[in-house]
């Protein structure tokens, strides 16, 4: 995401320190020679249009320069470390070199313009001050060298610093007399050991939401389900589980919870429910983080009813009973919130949230307002049809540093394409939007990513606690300070559009089709294929009912977490949904017949159905030839014993030798086919032992005796 250009000043009296027992008259002189400062800087240091074309020429193609580590926050004691990868991107030899770093002790940014252009490399600011120097071997094509710069704090440009702030850094690399290559990065520093009055600190709410980065079907409990007639309930809703990566990421994230107890963590309570022992969290979501936003896009609700996930599966009530079990505490309470999707929080989208019993959501993107001057408190308050709702609402800028994004979307931020260079610009932008505003209160929302990286998280929680200018909230807080805007300024900035593409919205409909044959399929089993037999408790845990009941909540399970938010396993949910159809519907099979050979013209070709389940089946057998003169009874009716087998036999008629295939299908009560078919060869040669057979040998007989009969009457020719 590109940040917003704006020519608009804020001036110094934005990026001024809190001053508060200062005399105006003396506030304005110290601003006055301050820009005085900072201008003939940049006039005197500024590159002609000559010079400017000189570096572009001589500067290689290709990214060099990768900042591995660097010291985003500066104190008077801590000094400047940083840790840089140079890497020869040509095709020639590169002889030994220099890595320079330098700063602009002096200079305050002035714009939101100002900060992003130098990141991005096209600022003029001068930075005259070195902090230090490192030598670069010669590089062969291809090759790296690792390089380190450290600077003590009484280093002479960074003892200069005389206010506190983001400061302009460059990073040069300069080899055989010419600059390779430059980097474009920030420095903040602190107020301590600087004589200025501190502002007060701007509050900052940091959320990382907590889901499987991969849901999958548990092979064993599906099998125990289909096999044995039931499982606990417990153990029914462990059917969809984590990744097996899930696991070792959860432990290394709860130690950063633990380091970091102001960071807010929102869970996927079926997620907290299916790990074996759930971490402490400020907050939960929807189950399986269900896509409200699409949902309400495609405002279709019967498809997702035909899928078998209706409204109750994702509302905050379910949302609270799946915390609860997963804490094995009827009586725990948490705060829920609806996670924003793929899509937009459109009024549609918050009305449906609304009604589903969520007062609040998180709006991750595209929900800010886009003129604001300065950073506002990331809450507001819309009035929907179903009532008001609280949006909270991310920092853009901030949030994505956080979410390892540059502010550039075409990579143009030189200084970003590394971890260490976007914590870099997180701490050096939010000290300049506490700089816009020093007074004003205000409470910023980060939001992290699902698959946030533990030790990414550490470090952007280590340098916002080191910030001063920062103070760490919780979601609490932030949800009962006063809302940025509220009644017609808060409906202006409401989506208009859902944000969902064609092509996203096309794969949604076809999981939802597939999702919708699979329960189809089960609801058929349910009520045409299984036998209605009194429910006997002794021969299942289940019972009948209850085994009927648990298999459409097991695909319900399944089908609910295909359709979270961004998850990466959805189409493996889909797959586990039509696995436990496929499992019911193939449990009951016919056993392959041999050949029938036939010598009469009637005989019996005897079918054998076999059923897998715990429970009997009673189905239709279809039997059809593809000869006239060989056929078959067409249908026979059979229940089929619980892990048991049975026998029908279809009637085989004749009228001639010859042979024909008779192809056996199963039906379901309803008369739909299901399952796999079987084809039997049938033989026939008649012989005389047959009705048939007495029949020819009569009427033999007969025209033999007629023949002796008309040999001795008949009258002779007198020649004979």
């Amino acid at each position: 995401m590109v940040v917003r250009k704006e020519t608009q000043q804020t001036g110094v009296k934005v990026n001024q320190p809190a001053q508060r027992n200062v005399p105006h008259g003396i506030r304005a002189l110290s601003a006055i020679l301050a820009m005085v400062m900072t201008m003939a800087l940049m006039l005197l240091y500024a590159p002609t249009p000559h010079a400017k074309a000189e570096e572009t020429q001589e500067t290689q193609s290709g990214a060099m320069l990768s900042i591995d580590s660097s010291t985003a926050v500066l104190t008077d004691t801590s000094g400047y470390h940083l840790s840089a990868t140079v890497t020869n991107t040509t095709d020639q030899e590169i002889p030994s070199g220099t890595l320079t770093l330098a700063m602009n002790a002096f200079y305050t940014f002035v714009s939101r313009n100002d900060i992003q252009e130098w990141s991005e490399g096209i600022g003029q600011i001068p930075t005259p001050n070195i902090v230090g120097q490192s030598e670069v071997p010669a590089l062969q094509p291809g090759a790296s060298a690792n390089v380190r710069i450290d600077a003590e704090s009484s280093q002479e440009a960074l003892a200069s610093i005389n206010s506190w702030g983001p400061k302009p850094i460059t990073l040069s690399y300069e080899a055989g007399g010419v600059q390779q290559d430059k980097a474009h990065t920030f420095a903040t520093r602190t107020g301590a050991g600087i004589n200025t009055p501190d502002a007060p600190a701007m509050n900052i709410t940091i959320v990382q939401p907590l889901e499987a980065q991969g849901w999958t079907t548990d092979n064993t409990m599906l099998e125990q389900l289909v096999n044995k007639g039931g499982v606990t309930s417990a153990e029914l809703s462990k059917i969809a589980v984590p990744g097996k990566e899930d696991e070792a990421r959860l432990k290394s994230l709860e130690q950063t919870f633990t380091k970091h107890d102001k960071l807010q963590v929102v869970a996927d309570p079926t997620y907290l429910k299916a790990m074996p022992m759930p971490t402490q969290v400020d907050g939960i979501t929807q189950p399986a983080l269900f896509d409200i936003t699409a949902y309400s896009a495609l405002n279709d609700s019967k498809t997702y009813d035909s899928a078998s996930v209706g409204t109750s599966q994702w509302n905050a009530e379910q949302a609270l009973e799946n915390y609860q079990s997963a804490l094995g505490d009827p009586n725990a309470s948490m705060t829920t919130y609806a996670w924003q999707g793929t899509g937009n929080w459109t009024i549609e989208a918050l009305t449906k949230a609304k009604q589903q019993g969520y007062d609040t959501v998180i709006a991750t993107h595209d929900f800010e307002e886009n003129d604001a001057a300065t950073a506002e408190t990331g809450k507001a308050i819309v009035a929907t049809d179903a009532g008001d709702v609280t949006v909270l609402t991310a920092q853009s800028v901030l949030s994505n540093l956080a979410q390892g994004k540059a502010t550039s979307a075409d990579a143009e931020a030189d200084g970003e394409g590394t971890t260490a260079g976007r914590l870099a610009r997180f701490v050096a932008q939010s000290a300049f939007y506490q700089m816009e505003q020093p007074y004003a209160e205000r409470n910023l929302l980060v939001c992290l990513n699902d698959n946030s990286d533990p030790a990414v998280v550490d470090a952007l929680m280590t340098d916002v606690e080191q910030s001063p200018w920062l103070n760490i909230t919780d979601l609490n807080t932030l949800s009962n300070a006063d809302p940025a805007l509220s009644d017609d300024d808060a409906a202006a900035i409401v989506p208009q559009s859902d944000g969902i593409n064609d092509a996203t919205q096309a794969n949604l409909r076809q999981t939802l089709n597939t999702l919708a044959a699979s329960t189809s399929d089960i609801k058929r089993f349910n009520a045409s294929i299984l036998t209605d037999v009194a429910d006997d408790a002794k021969q299942s845990p289940a019972g009948l009912k209850a085994w009927r009941r648990q298999l459409v909540n097991a695909h319900g399970i399944m089908a609910l977490h295909a359709l979270g938010g961004e998850n990466p396993a959805g189409s493996t949910m889909v797959e586990g949904a039509g696995q436990l159809a496929s499992l019911l519907i193939n449990g009951v099979t016919i056993t392959p017949t041999e050949n029938v050979n036939v010598v009469s013209e009637t005989a019996q070709m005897p079918v054998t159905i076999s059923n897998s389940h715990p429970y009997p089946v009673t189905v239709k057998v279809s039997s059809l030839t593809n000869s006239m003169q060989i056929v078959t009874s067409r249908f026979d009716t059979v229940e089929v014993p619980a892990n048991g087998e049975a026998q029908v036999a279809f009637i085989i008629r004749v009228a001639t030798s010859g042979t024909a295939d008779a192809t056996l299908s199963l039906q379901d009560r309803q008369g739909i086919a299901f399952g796999a078919t079987q084809t039997t060869h049938i033989t026939s040669a008649l012989q005389i032992s047959d009705k048939t057979g007495f029949i020819i040998i009569g009427i033999a007989v007969l025209l033999g005796a007629l023949g002796l009969w008309r040999q001795f009457h008949r009258k002779k020719d007198p020649d004979e």
